[in-house]
């Protein structure tokens, strides 16, 4: 048998949404004419389906798959989001925002937090807020999309989506089909390998149809059918710095128009989210099940919703960390499959297009080139662990001593990568983006700020300017974002004029 060759055939296993995030983007970018793509997927086996919140990257996936922005938010009763709110992380009763964009604007090779920091040791900067075109619209509860070119802070609106991520799954799988994707119904009763070097040849349905393909997508869930099970991908345990492993999750009826911002709300062993949609407000409690029962984690979160519960509270169970390998033979790991990340900063659904992105990169031949396998690992690997460092932050980086849970996240040791940026920020108020990675200057700043970490300097670069240029400077960013605010209509008159979608939503 030639295995030289092109891909002919790729089996995913598994739906929701990383399994239709992978069909659509694959029979979009190979086509289906030469490469035939099947998906598996059971009606019997839910989905988690608790990741309803975005970042920007997705707005590159969405274009990608060629679709147009308002049908996406009108099909998936979705709204847009500027950010996150954090509130008594720091503190009971203190509250930050971690917005996209940016803030301000360098001055050449001056960083623009060098500047701010520099002000704020001499008392004259203020809050990271004013400089931000995204915090200032979320606290107004205002949206648009950004307005290309100019100097204006209007041109810097960074946002993602809320978006129901069931409906989310069942547009793409519209589209995939649409491009030719097979979608077979069943579950998977056995995996066959091929000797002599243990590929996967096919995977046999519960009914006995036998699926083979030359390369296999696992998006199979906490499971991992094919890269745990059946290929012995081991797993690497994070637990000891994201210690949540269980949410319990609820929808509730919206009591307004929804905000343009995800908030995460501390709680004593964890924290609540609140998502807001157009027809519903999505919520959970995500906590450590060694310090707080299920029962007490439930009632927590019904005597903390804003409207009516809409549903039976929904437990889920989970363990962070990664893969020890994403892709093994002839088998890539996406989504749940691949590892989970606490949903904090809303990355499952990156991590499945960061996946995919990289899969297109390393599209393997027949052959299966072990470098590509390689580097596609060591890619994968670093793009978990820097948001692993990332998510350790805001739990580590806490004044909460109120309870167990809080004073062993506080007192943690954490791992050398991001004590390291910690140590950095703290002589000098430097923050940096290592590569390519996910989260950029604006992200660590936000949070690194907002959880109460304060530098004793700055960067030698910011005393290159005049201490008088450097603040009528950011005196005219926080004026010019203030009134640019101001011009954005309103969240959910955004939604009602450009996507039109539920009209309950400005109730």
């Amino acid at each position: 048998m030639n295995r030289d060759g092109p891909l002919r055939s790729i089996a995913i296993v598994g739906g929701g949404t990383a399994g239709w995030m992978a069909a659509a983007a694959l029979s979009r970018v190979l086509g289906t004419q030469r490469i035939a793509i099947t998906l598996v997927e059971s009606e019997e086996i839910g989905t988690i389906g608790v990741g309803e919140a975005t970042i920007p990257p997705i707005q590159s996936f969405n274009a990608l798959l060629g679709l147009d922005e308002d049908e996406f938010v009108r099909e998936t009763m979705g709204s847009f989001k500027l950010g996150i709110e954090f509130v008594d992380w720091l503190r009971p009763g203190h509250r930050y925002f971690h917005p996209f964009g940016t803030y301000g604007v360098d001055a050449g090779a001056v960083p623009f937090e060098a500047m701010w920091h520099r002000l704020r040791q001499a008392g004259q900067a203020q809050p990271l807020d004013a400089y931000s075109i995204c915090a200032a619209a979320a606290a107004g509860g205002r949206f648009m999309r950004p307005v290309p070119g100019g100097n204006s802070p209007l041109s810097h609106i960074g946002y993602a989506f809320h978006f129901d991520a069931g409906l989310y799954a069942r547009y793409l799988r519209r589209h995939a089909e649409a491009a030719g994707v097979v979608r077979r119904e069943g579950r998977v009763g056995q995996v066959i390998r091929r000797a002599p070097d243990g590929f996967i040849e096919a995977v046999v349905l519960a009914g006995g149809e036998r699926i083979a393909a030359d390369l296999f997508i696992d998006c199979s869930g906490f499971r991992g059918l094919l890269i745990g099970e059946a290929l012995g991908a081991g797993f690497e345990d994070w637990s000891a710095w994201l210690p949540n492993d269980r949410a319990v999750a609820v929808p509730s009826a919206n009591n307004g128009p929804p905000t343009p911002f995800t908030r995460s709300t501390a709680r004593a062993a964890g924290w609540q989210w609140r998502i807001p949609l157009q027809h519903r407000t999505g919520n959970g409690y995500v906590y450590a099940s060694g310090d707080l029962s299920d029962d007490e984690a439930t009632a927590t979160l019904l005597a903390n919703l804003d409207g009516e519960a809409l549903a039976e509270p929904r437990l889920l169970r989970f363990r962070t960390g990664r893969r020890e390998a994403f892709w093994v033979g002839n088998c890539v790991a996406l989504g749940l499959a691949s590892g989970f990340m606490e949903p904090l900063e809303s990355t499952s659904i990156h991590l499945v297009q960061a996946g995919i992105a990289r899969l297109l990169e390393m599209l393997p031949t027949r052959a299966f080139e072990p470098a590509d396998t390689r580097r596609y690992n060591r890619l994968m690997t670093a793009e978990f662990e820097t948001i692993r460092d990332f998510l350790i932050l805001h739990f580590h980086a806490t004044e909460r001593d109120d309870t167990a849970y809080w004073r062993r996240l506080r007192t943690m040791a954490v791992p050398e990568t991001l004590a390291e940026r910690i140590r950095i920020y703290r002589a000098t108020g430097r923050i940096f983006r290592e590569a390519d990675e996910l989260f950029t200057r604006t992200s660590w700043l936000a949070v690194m700020d907002g959880q109460g970490l304060c530098a004793r300097g700055h960067d030698p670069l910011a005393a290159t300017m005049p201490l008088a240029d450097a603040a009528g400077r950011l005196d005219r960013i926080a004026h010019v974002t203030a009134l640019a605010a101001q011009r954005m209509p309103s969240h959910a008159d955004f939604i009602a004029q450009r996507i039109g979608g539920d009209r309950s939503l400005g109730a």
